[in-house]
């Protein structure tokens, strides 16, 4: 397999030079910075505030897969003229095997280099090419990141790649439970877990150990032999007229996983890999999308629609001259399903592929950020504590560690205690707050309340007496920007009537934030 490896695509397509220093981010942790934001410390997984505390000058970008993947196209298109089917993995991945092309160019050297030169223009000066040449898909993505000049690559002759791979860290593999026992187990690199015996190996991980077996000997992760899917697991739309928008087709693609995964789902299949043929009235185009593992069904519509997005927006040489009159997307390759797990007390253990089909069909429906996942943010707040990203920028059958509140390690003084109220409002309401006298409690800078809280009154509602209360919290945020920064002071009360509340004073103003019960 050879394959194609574009580093830090994601700051690349946002048209920011490498020499900048530059950060892509989802949910406030960085995943791709570009080389000047490294050398003054920025790194991959780290939050947006260390980012910018490490680097002040950095700038700050929210990543854009559909822009990344619009904007890769030309450089998949590019490869056609080497070898007619070029599978995408990702925005900056691509690859093929080397079978015949290898033989064409005279050895895997001569069509390393060649792809360098069809490559490179396409680029043009934008970043540069990484070319991994191996046995297996995971051992070419390896070689391709050990390369490191412009150009380069690196060629691991048959049958190597289990020598090739022996060195580099369990982490490698991308499964990070697996890979943390393993370690406890003083298997740290791959070459000491595959002198195991496969056996054993299953016996104790299961598939997802025996398939990281697979991948640490240098195999695909799947035997070649494979069955090609049946004919009947494609769908066809025809569009009158033809198709001018690409959410048109975007559409199509979204209802795609609703329709062929459950006729896919008894055969005891699951789709690894998606081909996308584009008719329109005068040429025909196809598309191939691999992946890494099986795919769900969330992610085989954002695939379809990141491949048509791309192939209808390409340049004057690439894009269609005419609308779309045809679509069909079918597997280009399926794997045996691992089956249905029940779970201990009844049911099913795993819903995600539910799930996903389910958020799926709703994207279709009313658009890609309609549906959104929260997570764990650092904030002082119950508001800040918790937010919410689009399901399209997550797998939503992946253990995703911000959804557990110790993903958030950083102190926030004056954070407010547990337990988390019931209700949080959006929009706080102001609210009357006085003291034994009748005048409005006051908070200094200092957290030094003017008198005891006595009565407070909710709207319109009659006012209820104060029986308990803790605080007040004073925070003083964001002082070092003028437009963002914000003084004010927490309190949890407890009314006569049994009702808790979480208050807050700003600008001489009491504001209701939240309600316990």
């Amino acid at each position: 397999m050879v394959v194609v490896w574009c580093p830090d695509w994601p700051v690349v397509a946002w048209g920011i030079p490498l020499d900048e220093p530059a950060a892509v981010v989802v949910a406030n942790r960085v995943v791709a910075t570009s080389p000047a934001a490294r050398d003054e410390g920025v790194e991959v997984g780290q939050r947006r505030r260390d980012a910018q505390g490490r680097c002040p000058d950095v700038a700050i970008l929210e990543r854009d897969i559909d822009r990344e993947s619009r904007l890769f196209e030309p450089v998949a298109a590019a490869l056609e003229a080497i070898t007619p089917e070029v599978e995408v993995a990702g925005a900056g991945l691509v690859g093929f095997p080397t079978k015949g092309p290898s033989r064409f160019f005279g050895g895997d050297q001569a069509l390393a280099e060649q792809v360098g030169l069809v490559v490179q223009p396409v680029l043009a000066g934008r970043g540069d090419a990484r070319i991994g040449i191996a046995d297996g898909v995971f051992a070419a993505r390896l070689a391709a990141r050990s390369a490191r000049a412009a150009r380069g690559h690196v060629v691991i002759e048959p049958g190597q790649s289990p020598e090739f791979l022996a060195g580099f860290g369990i982490g490698t593999l991308g499964l990070p439970h697996l890979s943390d026992v393993l370690v406890r187990l003083g298997l740290r690199t791959l070459g000491s877990f595959a002198a195991l015996n496969a056996a054993d190996v299953s016996g104790r991980f299961g598939q997802e150990g025996l398939l990281a077996h697979r991948l640490a000997r240098g195999e695909d992760q799947h035997p070649p032999d494979l069955r090609r899917p049946a004919h009947d697991l494609a769908v066809t739309w025809a569009f009158e007229p033809a198709a001018e928008r690409i959410d048109q087709c975007a559409f199509a693609a979204k209802r795609w996983p609703t329709t062929s995964m459950p006729r896919s789902t008894p055969k005891g299949w699951r789709v690894f890999g998606l081909v996308s043929r584009l008719r329109p009235k005068r040429e025909s185009g196809t598309i191939v999308c691999g992946a890494t593992r099986a795919l769900s069904a969330a992610a085989l519509a954002d695939r379809a629609r990141w491949q048509l997005d791309g192939w209808l927006n390409a340049g004057a040489g690439g894009r269609p001259s005419a609308g779309v009159a045809r679509l069909t997307l079918l597997p280009d390759e399926v794997v045996p399903a691992t089956g249905r797990q029940l779970g201990f007390w009844g049911g099913r253990a795993d819903r995600a592929d539910d799930v996903t089909r389910v958020v799926a069909r709703i994207q279709a429906m009313l658009g890609p950020e309609s549906v959104s996942v929260p997570e764990w943010r650092g904030g002082r707040g119950p508001g800040e504590q918790i937010g919410l990203i689009p399901a399209a920028a997550v797998d939503l059958g992946e253990a995703r560690p911000a959804t557990d509140a110790s993903w958030v390690t950083q102190p926030w003084p004056g954070q407010i205690p547990r337990p988390a109220p019931a209700k949080v409002f959006d929009d706080p309401a102001p609210i009357q707050f006085v003291g034994p006298s009748g005048n409005a409690v006051t908070v200094t800078g200092r957290g030094d309340m003017s008198e005891p809280p006595g009565m407070v009154q909710f709207g319109r509602g009659r006012w209820l007496r104060v029986v308990s209360w803790a605080g007040p919290w004073p925070a003083d945020e964001r002082w070092w920007d003028p437009l963002t920064h914000r003084r004010r002071a927490r309190m949890q009360v407890v009314c006569e009537d049994g009702s808790a509340h979480l208050v807050s004073i700003e600008g001489q103003t009491w504001w209701l934030e939240a309600t316990y019960t």
